[in-house]
């Protein structure tokens, strides 16, 4: 019960910053000058992909764990984290597609973008990831290949992160991490560090939540195996 109390505050006050967040990107913010109110998207897209970053360090975290020390614990946090990050990726891919089309008239089909690229490689990825655990035969194989996938499908995430700075792209360059600083004025600034905020904590309260129930899941199949092992179910008197 007090776990269930935990996952529903942590729900609640996730839920609150979202909705906090909200009003404070169509109330406080002012409308950009120059790309007008899809410029909004901007406070879901770039928190959305730090959100999908940090859910897939999770995954190379857990995985690392798994292969190195067989935790559980950590394989299980892989399994949990892996599709909240994979729903953060679409969000930050759709946001991104929708942003691009009446700012840059960007057609995927005709022009070639590294961001865009690299971020559909790893969506593919860890959609992948999640079909090995799906369809791999349960046990210790599984998690080991799993495991693999995790941690080598993190090499696309650094990739994705910087391939505005090593390629030519139509994405725009870093906003916040100029070398003068941020080129947003304060209002902008403060907005993104409030939606930031809000969406990693929808991201944990949404990993805590798979968390649980992946854990639920390991104890009704280590009871079915030990309801399989018992002397009364194989027969033994």
């Amino acid at each position: 019960m007090t776990e269930n109390r935990r996952l529903h505050l942590l729900a609640a006050i996730s839920t609150g910053a979202v909705l906090g967040a909200a009003g404070m990107i169509f109330l406080y913010a002012p409308q950009d000058a120059v790309e007008g109110p899809v410029q909004r998207l901007f406070y879901v897209h770039a928190p959305a992909a730090i959100a999908a970053y940090c859910c897939f360090a999770l995954v190379l975290l857990g995985s690392a764990a798994y292969l190195w020390r067989h935790s559980l614990v950590g394989d299980r946090v892989a399994r949990a984290a892996a599709p909240v990050g994979l729903v953060f990726t679409t969000v930050t891919f759709a946001m991104g597609m929708i942003w691009a089309k009446p700012m840059w008239g960007w057609d995927p089909g005709q022009t070639w973008d590294a961001r865009m690229t690299s971020t559909a490689v790893l969506w593919v990825v860890y959609a992948g990831y999640l079909m090995v655990r799906r369809f791999a035969t349960p046990g210790h194989a599984a998690m080991r290949l799993a495991a693999v996938v995790g941690i080598v499908g993190f090499v696309d995430v650094p990739v994705v992160h910087f391939s505005v700075e090593w390629w030519r792209t139509l994405h725009p360059s870093p906003i916040l991490t100029n070398p003068s600083g941020p080129a947003l004025p304060p209002e902008m600034l403060l907005t993104f560090g409030v939606s930031t905020v809000a969406i990693l904590l929808l991201a944990g309260a949404l990993v805590a939540i798979r968390y649980r129930i992946e854990a639920r899941r390991d104890e009704r199949e280590e009871l079915a195996v030990a309801n399989q092992l018992s002397p009364t179910a194989t027969g033994v008197r």
